[in-house]
């Protein structure tokens, strides 16, 4: 610069950086030499202000050719209208950081999280250093950091920064990056454009082109070159703006010259020696400067002219960019420009989705679980087709936002947990990888996902529930012994015998009076039937005259009618309705017993969310320690399963439960053909069922806006309702499989009743048998006790008086003590000391029945009217029954008691030749 005043000159024109444009101001201020400042940035590095200061405007002599740089303001506008809250900003190594300080200050007052990062000249070697040193859980969050990024740096770096990131996976399509820089052409835009994925937006200063062709080239007076004027020319596209800016100041100085010269006020050439000090500056330094101020041109960068602070105030930036959903070299197109005066004229808002997907087709991973996710048809060659209530979801989506799809199933069958080196696997692997836009199935909303993944609203609410087999029902033989525990019923048998034995000792103690013709007898046989008789409600015979008696009887009955009203009531609440309950039916009953092992699918969302809630020592509830002990046995291989299905085989055909979620279990137990499980659970529904997308993925709000419609017009609940029926062919809640609300009953509800009956007939029989063979054993030796003795009245007379020898005392009266003489065969005592051992019967009230046919009553025989007062013959017509064959319906036998005893003379009446003593029709009882 010294040698070029040392020659002469009227101006001085720089295109040089801000470190020496500092030197170059005092040097032209001080030998006021008008002063053109480009600013020039290295390799086509964004420009940093210079910061030239400036003490005194009358001493002022440098002119800043390129406008201010705006960065700040254009940056700031443009993330504000973003709306983005989080971003990163990478910068290469030519550009001065502190150049965007101001706007790093602004966004820090509103709150913004802002990261800066330089990009090293070697990208490779920084992209690997960042996965080796990088845990898979940091590497997440940089990729989720990575979703919104400001790249200021040359164009040439940008593209080779954003093949990198793209081939890496580090980004994806639903990235949003803005490139800002002011030395950007429409080459470099297009290469941009298709290095990158996601949204792009590209922030670059243009110049207004006129639109006539014909004066694009004029200025003026002054011709422009065409390779020059002509924006498609490739020469102009790769002409550096600071090149553009020098020939249109080269441009203002001519025409300043010229105006100098017109106005005839030229000023002699300074030859300075800027090396003395007493060197004095040019005297027409002042004149040249306000003429170079005054004048302006319209050049190549559209109006130069300079403002009072000597800045050139004309600049304009154009906001390019490309939308969501759109195909890999996909165009783009103009958003808006910026100016100082009127700001943003334009919307830079990203574009609703809504139903403006159309032409887009999403990657959808998957897991098979029903009845979310289903394979409908598997054609060989053809691509599977799906069901599920999930699919239908999709659907409904897919139906009004326009997309397609294509559905895959994770390699792998899992949902998805994080490994050990920080990885996930399954469905939710693919989403981290980006090898899949979305996905969907029985997919809960968890934190951890939430981490790596972005979730919809909840479309469906979630609970754990737990499956298990119905208890079979057993077939009670004896379901007639039900109403009644063994214990009662033991005791209403010990009732029985106790009453018996005390009816019989009562009656003993004090024998009741015994009514003619009474057959009942007050043995302990019959007072135990008796007792039996009437508690059963069939009454019986024996006596109970006695107050005694009467008194326990009748506690006795009062006792039967309760117990057999008790049992009638409660035996038909038992055949009618039968209940039987098991004893888990809540997510605690689980937890308390051990009888049942229970687990669930190995590193699901359920295991995770039981291992958390149960190692945690601040948990208040025990059931989750309690349960996690039982999962994690023999370190979660014991009791738990890879998939689903294994657990609900398990279930099946083993002793288990399984705990999974409740609404895959509920469809289970509605559609099982046996109809053989039943369900229980937490009815709180803690968290829901989302569709996972790709962090940062456009499409979640247009997901979530419409999942909230279907919920709200009902159309939800309408795909609920086709796989969970409410009137499903299965009970879910039962835990065996009954018939409600009473019914027919069956066979297998008296089965123990006919077995009693079959039982006592067999005893019967087995007992009548027995008595057959005794009696036949015996044979006349020992006649049956039932049988009616049938003896002639001579032989009676005999035995009768035989009784009573051995009594002093013709009337003997005997005691209250009775013996019923059951018939006796007295014609096997034909001797004196057979005879005697009936007399052994003294002291006791004999009863004596004589049956008399009917033609005995027409021999002539005749009886003492001793024997006549003790027997009462004369009353015989009364108790005559017809031939002796045909007795009365107690048995043929006429009782009357004898108070005395005498001997009962006997005429035999030989000469009608009877042969009586053969005739069978003629018996006496005793």
């Amino acid at each position: 610069a010294c040698d070029l005043m040392n020659q002469g000159i009227l101006a001085l024109v720089s295109s040089i950086g801000c470190t020496s444009a500092g030197s170059l101001q005092s040097l032209a201020d001080a030998m006021h030499i008008p002063h053109l400042f480009i600013q020039r940035s290295t390799a086509g590095t964004p420009r940093s202000g210079c910061g030239l200061t400036r003490s005194n405007r009358n001493d002022d002599y440098t002119l800043s050719v390129r406008p201010p740089v705006y960065l700040n303001d254009v940056i700031l506008r443009v993330v504000t209208e973003y709306a983005w809250q989080k971003f990163i900003i990478f910068y290469d190594n030519d550009y001065d950081i502190r150049g965007i300080q101001e706007f790093l200050d602004k966004v820090s007052q509103q709150g913004m999280d802002v990261a800066l990062q330089k990009v090293e000249n070697n990208i490779n070697k920084m992209i690997t250093g960042l996965f080796a040193t990088m845990r898979i859980e940091e590497l997440n969050r940089y990729r989720d950091t990575l979703r919104r990024a400001i790249l200021i740096m040359n164009p040439s770096t940008a593209k080779s920064f954003l093949a990198e990131v793209v081939e890496t996976n580090l980004v994806a399509f639903d990235c949003h990056w803005i490139i800002i820089n002011e030395e950007i052409n429409d080459v470099d835009v297009q290469e941009l454009v298709r290095r990158s994925i996601g949204r792009l937006t590209i922030i670059r200063q243009t110049f207004p082109v006129p639109q006539n062709i014909s004066q694009r080239c004029f200025r003026g007076n002054h011709r422009i070159s065409s390779s020059l004027c002509d924006p498609k020319d490739p020469f102009s596209q790769s002409m550096e703006i600071s090149n553009l800016y020098i020939y249109d100041t080269v441009l203002l100085l001519a025409n300043a010259f010229h105006k100098k010269l017109e106005d005839r006020k030229w000023h002699s050439m300074a030859s300075l020696t800027c090396i003395r000090k007493n060197s004095k500056p040019w005297q027409g330094g002042r004149s040249m400067l306000e003429t170079i101020k005054k004048g302006g041109v319209n050049g190549l960068t559209g109006e130069l002219e300079f403002a009072e602070n000597g800045g050139n105030p004309n600049v304009h930036f154009e906001i390019l960019g490309t939308n969501y959903g759109e195909d890999l070299g996909r165009g783009i197109r103009k958003l808006g420009c910026w100016n100082p005066v009127t700001g943003l004229n334009g919307s830079l808002t990203d574009r609703k989705l809504e139903n403006n997907m159309r032409g887009v087709v999403l990657r959808v991973v998957t897991v098979l679980e029903e009845p979310f996710v289903m394979v409908s048809e598997n054609v060989l060659g053809k691509p599977k087709k799906y069901q599920g209530f999930s699919i239908d979801v999709l659907e409904a989506l897919a139906t009004y936002l326009g997309f397609k799809y294509e559905i895959y199933v994770a390699p792998d069958h899992k949902y998805g947990s994080p490994q050990d080196d920080g990885s996930w696997n399954g469905l939710i692997g693919e989403l981290v990888f980006k090898r899949a836009d979305i996905g969907i199935s029985a997919l809960t909303i968890t934190p951890d996902r939430e981490n790596v993944v972005d979730f919809t609203t909840r479309y469906m609410d979630y609970s754990v529930g737990v499956l298990l087999r119905k208890a079979e029902k057993t077939v009670d033989m004896f379901a007639c012994l039900a109403p009644f525990d063994l214990s009662l019923w033991a005791c209403i048998a010990g009732t029985v015998l106790l009453v018996g034995l005390l009816v019989y000792l009562l009656n003993w103690l004090n024998p009741p009076r015994l009514q003619m013709g009474s057959m009942t007898s007050t043995t302990l046989y019959n007072s135990m039937w008796f007792v039996y008789g009437s508690f059963v409600q069939q009454g019986g015979e024996v006596p109970y005259t006695t107050l005694a008696t009467r008194l326990m009887m009748g506690a006795w009955w009062l006792f039967a009618l309760i117990v057999i009203s008790s049992y009638t009531a409660n035996l038909a609440a038992f055949l009618t309705i039968t209940r039987i309950e098991n004893s888990i039916q809540s997510l605690q009953d689980l937890s308390r017993q051990t009888d049942i092992p229970y687990g669930t699918v190995l590193d699901s969302a359920v295991y995770e969310h039981v291992r958390v809630k149960g190692m945690n020592p601040f948990e208040r509830d025990s059931m989750y320690s309690q349960m996690w002990r039982m999962i994690n046995r023999s370190n979660g291989s014991e009791n738990n399963v890879v998939e689903s299905t294994a657990g609900i085989q398990k279930v099946k055909y083993g002793n288990y439960a399984f705990v999974w979620d409740a609404a895959v279990l509920e469809y289970v137990a509605i559609n099982d053909a046996e109809c053989s499980f039943y369900t229980v659970g937490n009815t709180v529904a803690d968290r829901g069922y989302g569709i996972a997308l790709q962090h940062g993925s456009p499409y979640r709000d247009a997901f979530s806006q419409r999942i909230l419609e279907l919920q709200q017009n009902g159309d939800m609940d309408i795909l609920k309702h086709k796989w969970w029926p409410k009137n499903g062919q299965c009970d879910l809640y039962s835990s065996v499989d009954t018939k409600q609300k009473g019914g027919a009953l069956d066979i297998k509800s008296f089965a123990g009743v006919f077995c009693i009956l079959a039982a006592g007939i067999v005893l019967s029989c087995f007992i009548a048998m027995l008595e057959t063979w005794w009696n036949k054993r015996k044979g006349s030796r020992v006649p049956s006790k039932e049988d009616d003795k049938e003896i002639d009245l001579e032989h009676l007379h005999r035995r009768v008086n035989s009784l009573c020898t051995d009594d002093d005392s013709p009337h003997k009266q005997f005691s209250t003590s009775s013996i019923d003489l059951t018939p006796l065969d007295i014609d096997t005592l034909p001797t004196r000391q057979a005879l005697e051992q009936i007399s052994d019967f003294r002291n006791t009230h004999i009863t004596t029945t004589t049956f008399i046919p009917e033609q005995i009553q027409t021999l002539s025989r005749t009886l003492s009217a001793k024997a006549a007062s003790g027997f009462s013959f004369g009353s015989v017509p009364e108790h005559r029954t017809g031939p002796f064959r045909h007795r009365a319906p107690n048995g043929g036998f006429f009782r009357s008691p004898i108070k005395t005893m005498s001997s009962i003379p006997y005429q035999p009446t030989p000469t009608l030749g009877l042969n009586i003593g053969s005739d069978p029709d003629r018996g006496t009882s005793i």
